[in-house]
């Protein structure tokens, strides 16, 4: 079938929950896709962070297909060698002492809120099952996690929403300090705002919350699902602040595109989920946990996070250059390859125009263009980019 008949079909039986863009991908290679009709495309976008290490990296491929030739999928009522391999691989790699295993950022979360509040009920009492979570924060959409999303547009329709669930403004400590209370657990953040715009914490927030959380007794959570695997140029954006959480938790780049989730936990905090307190059946399936361990070793083995620490900071430097040029362009933040431009306008129309020039980037909350590339890009392909957005600005003014 041609790609308009197929986008037809789409409409027609596809859940209408994305609004999409008329281009039928079809096959990547590293940073670039190609549709349907073979016309190639720059991705700045990766699956929305989830490929970091580009398109079908030979190393991932060959860990599915020969996983695929053995064993897909079996029960967690038996030991899965994968999925203890990546789980090693977390642990040894980060603050944590245990891993769950699901599906998506959003299970993971789920996981995250239950643990929270067994382990508070447990440690502090019946009462305390209350989660702190930020203003312009994402979460998940599932019923919890778009209640713990501090985004009134993803609330509505969706009420009454879950309990247990207070917002305050992002990179505010005083707010935080002073939200605390009889029913306060847990205090729960993303290190940097993806969804929200690309929000940045000033330096010694999260310490200053690491500090707090100690100091009351609760629970430091860091949502990592976007941020972590790399994405800004340490294997966990925590690590950039010296500052370890409770839990974090992981998804979209952790295993390249296969879906999967991760709860990591500290030790003395794991204890209170037991047998049959939280399961998950696909949950660290060996399939995903493959895609999982080829993903991560090639991650610390093959210069991925200097090339992103280096790509990073010249690609922040080119968009720099950007805004002297454009009156109309706000502010420019981000860290690693996580970047993004604020406009004092909608940017919507810049993302299609970018389009039209065969480059696939993406907009959030209305006004912010963000640029979520592969690891392994390139200054020639950043300077393409970037050449491409002064024209479309230039078009613009």
């Amino acid at each position: 079938m041609d790609s308009q008949t197929l986008m037809m079909l789409s409409e027609k039986y596809v859940a209408h929950t994305y609004a999409r863009y008329p281009v039928l991908l079809v096959r990547g290679k590293g940073s670039r896709v190609w549709d349907k009709e073979g016309d190639e495309y720059l991705d700045f976008v990766s699956g929305l962070a989830v490929c970091n290490l580009g398109h079908c990296h030979p190393k991932v491929v060959r860990a599915i297909q020969a996983q695929a030739e053995k064993l897909i999928h079996v029960s967690n009522f038996y030991y899965i060698e994968p999925q203890i391999q990546l789980a090693s691989l977390l642990c040894q790699h980060s603050f944590a002492d245990k891993v769950f295993f699901c599906n998506s950022g959003a299970e993971a979360n789920e996981g995250a809120f239950k643990l929270a509040r067994k382990y508070a009920k447990e440690k502090m009492g019946k009462d305390r099952y209350e989660i702190i979570t930020m203003e312009r924060s994402f979460h998940g959409r599932t019923l919890a996690t778009l209640t713990a999303t501090g985004q009134e547009k993803f609330h509505k329709g969706y009420e009454p929403l879950m309990p247990g669930f207070k917002y305050v403004p992002f990179d505010d400590i005083q707010a935080v300090r002073n939200s605390i209370d009889s029913k306060t657990c847990a205090v729960m953040l993303e290190p940097i705002q993806g969804e929200g715009g690309v929000n940045c914490p000033s330096e010694g927030y999260l310490k200053a919350l690491r500090e707090i959380c100690n100091e009351k007794g609760l629970l430091l959570i860091f949502d990592e699902v976007q941020v972590g695997i790399g994405r800004t140029g340490k294997l966990f954006a925590y690590e950039h602040d010296g500052v370890e959480p409770d839990m974090l938790t992981l998804a979209k780049s952790l295993a390249s595109g296969v879906p999967i989730g991760a709860l990591l936990i500290r030790k003395g905090v794991e204890e209170s989920f037991r047998p049959g307190d939280h399961a998950s059946t696909f949950g660290g399936n060996p399939l995903a946990t493959s895609a999982g361990v080829a993903t991560l070793t090639t991650m610390l083995e093959e210069g991925i996070l200097e090339n992103c620490q280096k790509m990073g900071e010249y690609f922040l430097s080119r968009l720099e250059g950007v805004k002297k040029k454009f009156p109309f362009v706000k502010e420019v933040r981000g860290k690693g390859l996580i970047l993004g431009i604020e406009l004092k306008m909608d940017g919507s129309s810049v993302v299609k125009e970018m389009l039209k020039k065969k480059i696939l980037i993406n907009c959030t909350m209305g006004n912010v263009l963000r640029f979520l590339p592969p690891l392994i890009i390139t200054k020639e392909e950043i300077d393409r980019v970037v050449t491409a957005l002064e024209e479309v600005f230039r078009g613009i003014s």
